[in-house]
């Protein structure tokens, strides 16, 4: 458990723009009945308790502040109509600040940071609750974005994040998270802040010639609860982490190559992806679950559509740019010898199809293909190699272990997928099950690799 120090609120700092209200895109509006997105950081740092407070966290809170004065709808809320006349939209006004909890633990540092087994409750208490909803007149007032700061006295920090998924994607949240370490790193010099942390606002640029928002938000609002509080319900599941090196992987795009003559984008990303749901199926049969074997499995991840607009938006967009590609196949082709292959054509063979089609994006086909996927079959991909955390060095070098946070809950399997720590070219992915089914996937991993 972590023991409260202080729970205070940060503002951004003077200068900052007085009010900003972002409409929301057709990007955006599936995230308004999804879960919370958690994301922990821990940081080796052999420090006391009055090091902690008197040291670290005046300069921490002076550097969020700074950052927030770029990132200012992360202190906002979203602002959901009660009734079906009006629109939801992002807004920010002077005097709303973001939640800070600064807090304690215990619990064994060393233990926390390991790549094996643990229950996924432990990881529960370094990231925060959003704040409580607000009633405004004629809406609800929800807010976006919190932050937890944990001390292991003499051994380490953790920072633990938690966003509405609804003010922005992977690529604007790590964007903030990285500006604050250089901001907190270089002592408050906005000249570290390069470009590609300044976020873009203008959601004009986005075009809408379908009309997918208004669309998407009446079906939302008439067929999904919108629930503004946030909760988190820890389950039984097991949290573990696995490595894929840099040999494995290439091992694995050989044994493809051997076997097609002309694969279709052959990837680090597509053969983990397909390494990690065959061994996942495996393990389902192996521990002996009642499985309809013509029953359809899905695979699910996003792709980042900044660049693949017309016109393209900046890097540096703020908010949702994502769109889900969605594979399946039956559950016999994926548990078979020949699984492996299979999974590797068919998730190369989406990414290769909906990478130029514009047309997928502007019509919501995504959308379509994404609520017509059976959630218990589905696994699905948070996180990306291209967005490394690994990198946020607040001035305690870098992280020593990166976690999501809280995927347990969902119905479906998610794998998150990121950079390794120390081995360059390698993979860290990392799984939320059952733990008989965690302990039958280990080894169904460990020795498919051996064999290789």
């Amino acid at each position: 458990m972590a023991k409260v120090i202080e729970q205070c609120q940060v503002a951004p700092s003077t200068g900052s723009a007085t009010e900003l209200t972002l409409p929301l895109t057709y990007f955006d509006h599936m995230w308004l009945t999804l879960n919370r997105v958690r994301r922990v950081l821990f940081y080796k740092l052999p420090i006391s308790k009055p090091e902690f407070v008197k040291d670290i966290i005046p300069p921490l809170k002076d550097s969020l502040s700074l950052t927030l004065k770029h990132y200012t709808p992360l202190a906002g809320n979203i602002v959901c109509p009660l009734d079906s006349s009006g629109y939801p939209e992002l807004r920010y006004v002077t005097g709303d600040s973001v939640s800070v909890t600064i807090s304690e633990s215990d619990e064994d540092f060393n233990f926390l940071i390991g790549n094996h087994q643990k229950d996924a409750k432990d990881l529960y208490s370094f990231v925060p609750l959003l704040g409580e909803p607000k009633d405004a007149p004629g809406v609800q007032l929800g807010p976006v974005f919190a932050i937890q700061v944990t001390l292991f006295p003499n051994h380490g920090v953790s920072i633990g994040f938690t966003n509405h998924h609804v003010v922005g994607d992977g690529a604007t949240i790590v964007g903030f998270i990285k500006a604050w370490a250089l901001l907190n790193k270089f002592d408050r010099d906005e000249q570290h802040l390069a470009n590609e942390f300044v976020p873009f606002y203008d959601r004009s640029i986005i075009k809408d010639p379908y009309e997918l928002g208004k669309l998407m938000w009446v079906q939302l609002r008439n067929n999904f609860t919108i629930e503004m509080r946030d909760v988190m319900n820890p389950s039984n599941k097991v949290k573990a982490t696995f490595i894929m090196r840099r040999d494995d992987i290439e091992k694995l795009k050989n044994l493809i190559l051997l076997k097609k003559s002309n694969p279709t984008h052959v990837t680090s990303f597509t053969v983990t992806c397909a390494y990690v749901w065959t061994c996942l199926i495996k393990s389902q049969d192996a521990i002996g679950e009642k499985i309809d074997e013509n029953g359809i499995e899905f695979f699910g991840c996003a792709a980042n559509c900044r660049a693949r607009l017309d016109p393209p938006l900046p890097s540096s967009y703020f908010g949702n740019c994502i769109v889900g590609y969605i594979t399946k196949t039956r559950h016999v082709d994926l548990a078979g010898n020949e699984g492996f292959t299979i999974a590797v054509e068919l998730i190369g063979e989406t990414i290769q199809k909906r990478a130029k089609d514009e047309k997928f994006v502007l019509t919501g086909e995504w959308f379509k293909e994404l609520v017509a996927v059976d959630t218990n079959r589905l696994l699905s991909i948070v996180g990306s190699p291209k967005l490394d955390l690994y990198q946020a060095d607040f001035g305690w070098a870098k992280p020593e272990k990166y976690e999501f946070v809280g995927h347990d809950v969902e119905k479906n399997v998610s794998m998150s997928l990121g950079k390794c720590k120390d081995l360059d070219g390698a993979l860290e992915v990392g799984l939320y099950l059952p733990k008989t089914r965690m302990d039958a996937f280990a080894t169904i991993f460990t020795q498919g690799l051996h064999f290789l």
